[in-house]
């Protein structure tokens, strides 16, 4: 008897192409990242930069934090002011400018940085919560 499914008869198909990832990390690696919710409490422009911007944020019970990011032509500190975003809390500190930053605040953007977009959560969740 022959077989009227037309998955069975049709001509197998090649996987997607992706381009290779560079710079693979194992799970281990990536388990030692401490990604956090942080709620943006304050934002000012680093004085003398037009890129960057000091940002204080409240992590919950793990306490208050500042961060600076390369973002201020894509952000003004009103748009970020109350705005729940993703960080790296396990960040080495860092001096931008003469600023300390305690993390780093996670975003996506185009090739150039064209469009730049700050990762959040897509509903309210606590400060501090872990993200995994």
């Amino acid at each position: 008897m022959e077989s009227h499914d037309p998955q069975h008869n049709a001509a197998p198909t090649n996987p997607p192409v992706s381009t290779p990832v560079t710079d693979e990390i194992d799970i281990e690696t990536f388990a030692k990242i401490k990604f956090r919710v942080a709620t943006i409490e304050k934002v000012e422009q680093v004085p003398k930069s037009k890129k960057l911007l000091q940002i204080q944020l409240d992590l919950g019970e793990l306490g208050k934090r500042q961060i600076v990011s390369g973002i201020a032509l894509h952000y003004t500190p009103e748009q970020l002011v109350g705005k729940q975003i993703i960080i790296v809390a396990n960040l080495k500190p860092a001096k931008l400018m003469g600023v300390e930053s305690h993390g780093m605040l996670l975003a996506a953007s185009t090739e150039g940085d064209e469009i730049l977009a700050i990762v959040t959560p897509d509903k309210p969740i606590p400060a501090g919560a872990r993200v995994r």
